[in-house]
Parts: C-alpha cells; structure tokens; sequence
C-alpha cells in the first residue's frame, strides 16, 4: 500500500481525520529512511518532529551514566506513532535516545507544521489531544507493569503489542525492557511455548 494512504488510513481509524482535513497536512509528511541503528531522536537533541512508522522497529533507552548500561524504555512497530513526547511537546531536550533496530521508513511531520494543523482544524487538535492521552496512558501503564506484573504478563503483553518483535531484534533487548536478565527471559519464553 502506498506510504500516504497508509498513512490516511491509519489517520481516520485512529482519529477520524476525514479527506479533507488529511488533505490539509499532505505537503507537511515528509518520508525519511534509516539504517539500522541511525537515531530518530537523540539524548539532549530537541524532538523536532512526530512520526507514523511505515516499516521497520525502533527502541527508546536511556544509559546509566554510572554503569554505561542500556535500558530499553519503549519500542516502536510499523503503523505507530514514534515521537519523544515530553520532548516534543516542550521542544525541550531529550531525556533519552530513540534508534532504529532495523532498516525503517517513516513519515514524519515537523512541530511547527503540526501546530498549524491544531490552528486550522478541529479534527486536527483532537488527534492532538489522543496523541497525549495515548504518550500519558503509555508512560503509566509502563510504570504500573513494573509495580503489579509479574515478568512473565509483561513478556505477553509485549508480544501482544509489537507481536513480530522477538523476530527481528535480539533478545537481550527484550530482557532489558523487562528489567530482567536474558536465562530468566529464556526460561519465561520456554513456559509459555510449552502452555
């Protein structure tokens, strides 16, 4: 499917962006390719642009300045949204690094040009409001995983969101964005088959 109808579609289903008001943002999307580990965003860089991922899979981590190690956040799959919320929003530095795992395309739309968007149209401050609710229930759900999920529901809860994830990148990432170490991840991965 095209990149643009994808991008339509996704649009309407997730925030009944109609033709018309699409048409308003056509000449803002703009396409970008990336290599695997090239960054959509970078820890300090200021968040200059939300994008829809076409194809491909992104991290978001931070690294423990004491340790030098990596702590995946969030992951980001083909038809989401990808964007440093906090970040973006403020258009304030970083807090933490978003990088491609794979060869990745996507649209993107700058911050200025999504303001304008808010100015001209209804529809457009409502996917604005959704995007928000959707970066807050995200962080609170993440952080509420922690506090009642065993490791093994937040293992299935991943696979249920991003369900070609453990297909495409290593597993000590997985691991990491569990907070658990990689044999534990193997033996989590060994019950569940075995159900």
């Amino acid at each position: 499917m095209e990149q643009m109808v994808m991008l339509k579609h996704a649009l309407l289903a997730f925030a009944g962006i109609d033709e018309e008001n699409f048409d308003l943002s056509r000449e803002y999307w703009q396409p970008r390719n990336y290599q695997k580990g090239e960054f959509y965003n970078e820890y300090k860089n200021v968040c200059k642009n939300l994008g829809f991922i076409i194809d491909g899979i992104f991290r978001t981590y931070y690294v423990n300045e004491e340790t030098g190690e990596e702590k995946n956040i969030f992951f980001f799959s083909p038809q989401q949204i990808i964007v440093s919320y906090k970040s973006f929003v403020n258009q304030a530095p970083c807090n933490y690094h978003t990088e491609s795992m794979t060869a990745a395309s996507v649209l993107y739309i700058s911050y200025a040009n999504l303001e304008k968007l808010y100015q001209q149209s209804h529809q457009w401050e409502h996917f604005g409001r959704l995007i928000a609710e959707k970066a807050f229930n995200l962080a609170m759900t993440r952080t509420e995983d922690f506090i009642f999920n065993t490791p093994e529901q937040r293992y299935k809860d991943l696979t249920e969101a991003h369900p070609q994830l453990a297909n495409h990148i290593p597993l000590y990432h997985i691991a990491s964005y569990l907070g658990i170490q990689g044999p534990s991840l193997s033996r989590i991965r060994k019950r569940m088959v075995s159900k």
